[in-house]
């Protein structure tokens, strides 16, 4: 059984490719639509070993979603940013509240596959 990897984003077209490399690579894959979905999720008790988060989302967008995280029992799981900016200042918010990394859309299945395997490594 491959690690849990909550997928976070408007876009079902983004969580469905991202989910599409992610299984492909012996993953497991739980979607939520966008921060206060994936905080409902994580409230009902799913453990993700890692998180991939859209940063522009409607109701809660990434950052805010960064914040809610710290909250919650599932505060320790890395979060790899996603989105269409390579903004530095965002880069810097995403990293001061605990991002792990950051990936650019539209993003390259094996970057995301690589990070994921790293961090698999080493929560194993």
């Amino acid at each position: 059984m491959g690690m849990l990897v909550l997928v976070i984003d408007d876009s079902t077209m983004i969580r469905m490719q991202v989910k599409r490399a992610l299984t492909g690579a012996g993953f497991e894959v739980a979607e939520a639509r966008d921060g206060q979905d994936a905080c409902e999720k994580l409230d009902s008790g799913i453990q993700p070993g890692l998180i991939v988060c859209d940063v522009n989302m409607p109701r809660m967008n990434g950052l805010e979603f960064l914040e809610q995280l710290q909250k919650k029992p599932a505060k320790g799981t890395p979060v790899v940013m996603l989105t269409t900016e390579g903004q530095p200042d965002m880069i810097k918010k995403a990293r001061a509240l605990g991002s792990a990394g950051w990936l650019v859309k539209p993003f390259k299945p094996e970057l995301l596959i690589s990070a994921a395997t790293s961090i698999a490594a080493k929560a194993a």
